[in-house]
């Protein structure tokens, strides 16, 4: 535990040491998605990479991709509901680790709570009796959102092959979501596979399973939403970056306004006493 919060530190401190030497490289192509805070402006440093990546992608996705989600959808929706659901309550693991690292323990509480309820009474996960109950999923989080709230800049915007649009911040936060995942972690290290699980048929091909399963099931959700933004736009690129920039700008705001409002509450139940 001690070396894996070590590297994470050490990825945050590069993060926002490259941030610094990306906002004194200037703004010229950036794009700001709101008021004058250099953490929501990222710099278009690679165009011509990243559009080539991006048409890479676009042409990956009509080949392989998006035949694939269509097929899968050919499974009856009970199934598919039920799966969608199995991901997502694994996916939360992730999202307990970075709600606890931005200080939001409110929210870690009502994460963990719903991952507890649904891998039992849900049959793991299949169903989802943890919001009948009232604890609703309130959004996903991630290392990235987490260096966010943390104050580290977007840097640089730019769009990896496979992977898609992403962000210097961003793409760092893939490596500490590494670090963070327990799905990750069970999966691909023996010690902790044997402690958690016992000495079962997990491997690393099960982490790469439910991660392409959550893929397809995502894409597949959003067939309509994608062929709607590629239908009605002039520059299909200048969208996506738009859509994305803006997503995760309000994902990492919805966060800070969470923890703020928390600690404006503490602060009033320590006046009133």
């Amino acid at each position: 535990m001690g070396q894996m919060i070590r590297k994470i530190i050490s990825i945050s401190i590069f993060v926002l040491l490259l941030q610094v030497s990306t906002a004194n490289a200037g703004t010229t192509g950036s794009e700001e998605l709101k008021g004058n805070d250099s953490q929501n402006t990222a710099s278009e440093c690679f165009e011509g990479f990243s559009r080539a990546m991006f048409e890479l992608n676009h042409d990956l996705d009509k080949v392989i991709f998006k035949p694939v989600a269509k097929g899968y959808r050919a499974i009856p929706l009970p199934i598919r509901k039920g799966t969608g659901n199995a991901i997502d309550n694994l996916r939360s693991l992730l999202t307990f680790s970075n709600n606890v690292l931005q200080g939001d323990f409110r929210e870690a509480g009502n994460t963990f709570g719903r991952f507890a309820i649904n891998t039992t009474v849900g049959i793991l996960g299949i169903f989802d009796p943890a919001a009948a109950l009232g604890l609703e999923e309130k959004g996903k989080e991630d290392f990235g959102q987490t260096m966010g709230v943390w104050g580290a800049n977007s840097g640089c915007y730019f769009v990896l092959p496979i992977l898609g649009p992403t962000t210097t911040r961003d793409a760092f936060g893939l490596v500490g979501n590494v670090f963070l995942d327990p799905v990750f972690q069970i999966t691909h290290n023996t010690e902790i596979r044997n402690g958690v699980v016992g000495n079962g048929n997990y491997s690393e091909h099960n982490y790469y399973f439910y991660r392409g399963a959550g893929a397809i099931d995502f894409r597949a959700k959003n067939i309509e939403s994608f062929d709607s933004l590629e239908k009605n736009s002039i520059d299909l690129y200048a969208s996506v970056k738009s859509l994305y920039l803006q997503d995760r700008n309000h994902k990492i705001k919805n966060s800070l306004d969470t923890v703020e409002t928390q600690e404006d509450s503490d602060w009033e139940e320590i006046d009133t006493n």
